[in-house]
């Protein structure tokens, strides 16, 4: 019988110890004055940039816990404290998690005792050292600028810039030192956003990263951006579409094509379109005879402001409109902002991209001399 006992006892332990817990444990501890049953949301992000309630706990004697299910993605979560402003990110993986911050300074929270959170707060100590030497040289330059001494403020703007330069090889190097950090994923998305790199640096990190990082919702958004970026690239084919033009009709670009074509993404809403459609009117009545074709591609949401803003500023190129979904178009071709153009050879190969003014004249000059 004690023989079967101990049998029983070890198979119990192998099964313990090789089982694992899809589960974290976040325990939070709040300093200031937060009432007992006050309450605390975990949320993350949802679809189309909804926000999605996980769950919900209160406060009790400044602290509380939430003891939830992994999700499968290792994308962030963040604890949201009722009628507090701010939130606290962290990385929902297994294990125990702790939080600490004070509720007048959430973004100042301390997160520790899991791999993600661990890097995550190595790079947020980092980032601190570099914001407090700005911060610091900002307040002397605030000083120089109200004493107006243009020496001082020089010297101290050229020191901000080293500074910033500095914060960059930070980022950039903190990336490739830690590959299997979700927050790396999250800092190449935000260098590509703000155009900090090029694409081709951008491609260079984002490859780095682990396989696991690589399917966050940061990661697959820098990819997706960059291989929609490669296909309307100079020398990439532009993409096909048709769309109904002016008078219902389908037009096709690759039956709108001249030697030269001009597709140009405006909205009769958009004040730098409308106030560079002259120009563009000036270079398609110089050289429409020599080959030149321009489709306009609307991103209005009406249908009689389109029209009205064609016959007002007398374009009289090809049209097109998608009332059903005036982003199609756009989204093919990675456009973000408007206006937006990029000039197609006979082939309908990319040969140049948002050109405006003299530049854009000059270009369709030397194409079509």
């Amino acid at each position: 019988m004690k023989k079967l006992l101990v049998i029983l006892t070890i198979a119990v332990l192998a099964v313990s110890c090789g089982e694992k817990t899809d589960s974290f444990v976040l325990n939070g501890t709040l300093r200031g004055d937060v009432a007992d049953g006050t309450q605390v949301f975990l949320k993350t992000a949802g679809e189309n940039n909804s926000i999605k309630e996980v769950d919900t706990v209160t406060v009790k004697e400044g602290k509380f816990v939430f003891n939830t299910p992994t999700p499968k993605t290792l994308d962030p979560y963040y604890v949201f404290i009722d009628k507090v402003r701010g939130n606290m990110m962290f990385f929902p993986e297994n294990g125990t998690i702790e939080m600490s911050a004070h509720r007048d300074s959430l973004r100042n929270v301390v997160i520790s005792g899991t791999p993600q959170n661990d890097m995550f707060s190595d790079f947020i100590e980092g980032s601190k050292l570099i914001g407090e030497k700005v911060q610091s040289i900002q307040q002397d330059y605030q000083k120089a600028a109200m004493a107006k001494d243009t020496a001082t403020v020089k010297a101290l703007q050229d020191e901000i810039k080293e500074i910033q330069e500095e914060g960059k090889d930070y980022e950039i190097n903190f990336t490739k030192a830690n590959p299997n950090a979700v927050i790396s994923a999250m800092i190449i998305n935000r260098l590509l956003m703000n155009k900090i790199l090029t694409e081709d640096e951008i491609s260079e990190l984002v490859s780095g990263l682990s396989e696991e990082v690589k399917q966050t919702a940061a990661a697959k958004s820098v990819l997706e951006i960059i291989n929609k970026n490669k296909a309307t690239s100079i020398g990439a084919k532009a993409p096909e579409f048709t769309a109904p033009s002016l008078d219902g009709t389908p037009l096709a670009l690759n039956k709108a094509l001249g030697k030269v074509t001009i597709v140009d993404f405006w909205a009769a809403w958009c004040v730098p379109c409308r106030r560079e459609n002259p120009n563009v009117v000036n270079v398609y009545n110089k050289y429409h005879d020599k080959g030149l074709n321009i489709v306009g591609v609307s991103l209005d949401k009406n249908a009689t402001e389109w029209k009205k803003a064609i016959e007002e500023d007398g374009l009289p190129w090809s049209h097109v409109y998608n009332e059903k979904d005036v982003q199609e178009i756009a989204k093919l071709y990675n456009v973000t902002s408007i206006p937006s153009t990029f000039i197609l050879d006979e082939q309908g190969v990319i040969i140049a991209k948002n050109l405006r003014g003299d530049d854009l004249e000059k270009k369709i000059a030397e194409l079509l001399q």
